[in-house]
């Protein structure tokens, strides 16, 4: 059944056109992934579906009563503050209806504890308590305490006043409340943005198990791979959709430029080759000759030409320059820890980053990985321990907040500043290779978007010719393009890389290390793992990291250590061996369960057959039939649930 379909949507703002004919449909259990450069249209795209702008053409279509929830990118910033000063109390107002209910169901229970209750009042409460109880109001406020909890917020933050939760939380809080409600159309921009893996993981299964439609705009590829099962490519404004997730829909466009290039080129030379014979005849200039070419011209004229295919949106394009080499030690942190006040974030933390290593910093909200950047960059100071940089190491550091751009500045200014001894040519030519061109350079960096200002910042770096890169969330705000190119770019880099990310498909391609930050956990607070498979970062370290686990449990139940697993591949075999056995077991158990059922059914059809019959007259027989009948169902109601009649 189609939920929602977009029929022919075309859009212009003056004389841009943002949206040119845009159409699809989408049943009930649909997952749809939208993509494309950052600017191409996709929230307006949400915009349109939920009425705030009306298309110049074309419809769209929402089936008769299915609810719609959105989270826009600035969901962070609509929270209702009259509804509450908490997180728990902004879940609450998430469902007025349910809050009404239950404030009459409080009035009915005041007149009844005054002595009004007569049997008309007891009637009117009995009807209103059963209408609430069939909407959720007895699950609803256990609900949003769970969907927070799910979400990353502890039951001190939960009860914790709004002005004191950060971008991350009030992000998290908004799509908390959209998911709480569990909408018949849910429509998220950019949801992964602020969230750790940890809530990522977790929000990947709710929105798989999500029984109902879904339209996610986002940039994170690992996200799309898991959770999408069709895909919409936005470019120059037209739309096309494709069965699968991300990675099945960037082969499949891949294959179809190829298909289309090849027919194009193809074309191209049979036009060609029809064109020179026509010359050859005219040339030759007799009757049938002039006849002949004619013919070919009516045939050429009558071609359905194919339009060449558009090259791909351009994406930035980078290359760090090293400046000099540095010694093989370039980082070395001994007994490191830090704490702010009372709270503590980690303690007695140390690695060696060695030259040409690409170490990820990964784990939790909250649990000082930006925090342990600024420690090394030397913009903190720690509590205990200490950093020591090797030789001629020269640091340049990526801020996930781009703190270190001027507001005032443009962006013309806001790089020539830094680069003084460069020309207006090359800086112009450097912001070019970031999509800043034109009149975009001489734009503020106030009126820029997240993305916008996330090149910019890495135009600042790529000039700045260092040897050890230190990058906070550097794939923030970057569309998937741009993702790559940064990549690529760092891939090529002939230095040593530091990152802080979230971001799992950017750690496959490029980790040789991942470290995770895990205070409290019991066991220290650094997990140091070195990949041995390239490409494969994130996907090595999280096989290591449950087979860690596991080996941990099996230790705890007090198993020999030779029987423990010793690598992923034998954990998840074990694991499945187990699982195998288990459901064996419980399948022989169900089937044993059957045939006893079977047998008591016959046996209680005799007992009826013969208290109705011989027994009928012999009261001390039948006595003991009744007392075995007694028996026999009370088992079978047993096994009946048991079983799941």
């Amino acid at each position: 059944m189609t939920v929602i379909g977009v029929s022919d949507i075309s859009l212009s703002f003056g004389t841009r056109l943002i949206l040119d004919r845009v159409s699809f449909s989408l049943a009930e259990n649909d997952k749809l992934g939208i993509i494309g450069v950052n600017g191409c249209g996709k929230s307006t795209l949400f915009k349109i579906i939920t009425g705030e702008l009306e298309p110049d053409e074309g419809q769209v279509f929402i089936s008769n009563e299915k609810t719609v929830g959105i989270l826009t990118q600035d969901g962070a910033f609509q929270i209702d503050e009259a509804a509450g000063d908490s997180a728990l109390e902004q879940m609450y107002a998430a469902f007025p209806e349910l809050l009404e209910m239950e404030a009459h169901l409080s009035a009915l229970e005041a007149k009844m504890a005054a002595g009004e209750a007569d049997a008309a009042l007891t009637h009117t409460y009995e009807e209103a308590y059963r209408a609430f109880d069939r909407a959720g109001g007895t699950q609803f406020r256990s609900r949003c305490a769970s969907t927070l909890l799910k979400m990353g917020f502890d039951e001190e933050s939960m009860h914790r006043s709004l002005d004191t939760l950060s971008g991350g939380q009030r992000t998290r809080l908004a799509l908390a409340r959209q998911l709480a409600r569990e909408p018949d159309v849910l429509l998220l921009d950019e949801p992964t943005n602020h969230l750790d893996i940890e809530t990522l993981t977790w929000l990947e299964s709710f929105l798989c198990q999500y029984k109902k439609c879904v339209l996610v705009i986002s940039h994170d590829r690992y996200f799309l791979d898991r959770v999408t099962n069709k895909t919409l490519v936005l470019e120059y404004a037209r739309a096309t959709l494709y069965n699968g997730g991300y990675s099945a829909c960037a082969e499949q466009r891949r294959v179809d430029r190829e298909i289309a290039e090849k027919h194009y080129r193809n074309q191209q030379k049979e036009i060609a080759r029809q064109e020179a014979y026509i010359a050859q005849q005219r040339a030759w200039n007799r009757e049938r000759n002039i006849i002949a070419a004619e013919s070919r011209l009516k045939m050429l004229a009558k071609m359905e030409k194919l339009e060449k295919p558009r090259e791909a949106p351009k994406a930035i394009r980078m290359s760090f320059q090293e400046s000099i080499s540095s010694g093989n030690e370039v980082l070395h942190v001994r007994g490191l820890s830090m704490a702010f006040g009372p709270k503590k974030l980690f303690s007695d933390i140390g690695f060696l980053l060695k030259k040409n290593e690409r170490m990820f910093i990964t784990g939790p909200n909250g649990c000082g990985k930006s925090t342990l950047l600024k420690l090394i960059l030397g913009r903190l100071q720690p509590t205990a321990g200490r950093i020591e940089a090797g030789y001629n190491v020269e640091v340049g550091y990526y801020d996930q907040e781009n703190q270190n751009l001027t507001p005032e500045n443009t962006v013309l200014d806001e790089l020539w500043n830094a680069y003084p001894e460069l020309t207006e040519t090359e800086v112009r030519g450097t912001l070019a290779l970031f999509r800043f061109v034109g009149e975009d350079v001489f734009r503020t960096v106030s009126v820029l978007s997240g993305g916008e200002r996330a090149r910019l910042t890495l135009a600042k770096l790529i000039l700045s010719r260092m040897n050890l890169l230190v990058l906070d969330e550097p794939t923030n705000h970057l569309d998937i393009d741009s993702r790559e190119a940064l990549e690529t770019a760092l891939d090529a880099f002939d230095g040593t890389v530091l990152a802080v990310s979230h971001d799992r498909y950017f750690m496959d391609k490029l980790a040789t290390r991942v470290v995770a930050l895990c205070p409290n956990t019991g066991d220290g607070d650094l997990l140091d793992y070195q990949i041995t498979r390239k490409g494969r970062g994130y996907s090595e370290f999280l096989e290591f990291k449950k087979a860690r686990e596991m080996r941990a449990e099996v230790a705890g139940r007090g198993e020999k250590s030779a029987d423990l697993p010793m690598s992923a591949g034998k954990a998840d075999y074990l694991q499945r061996k187990q699982n195998a056995a288990e459901a064996r077991k419980e399948k022989a158990r169900l089937e044993r369960l059957k045939k006893e059922a079977a047998a008591l059914e016959t046996e209680l059809a005799e007992i009826e057959a013969e208290l109705f019959g011989s027994a009928a007259s012999d009261y001390t027989r039948a006595a003991a039939l009744d007392a075995r009948k007694t028996e026999a169902e009370e088992r079978l109601l047993e096994i009946y649930e048991e079983i799941g009649v």
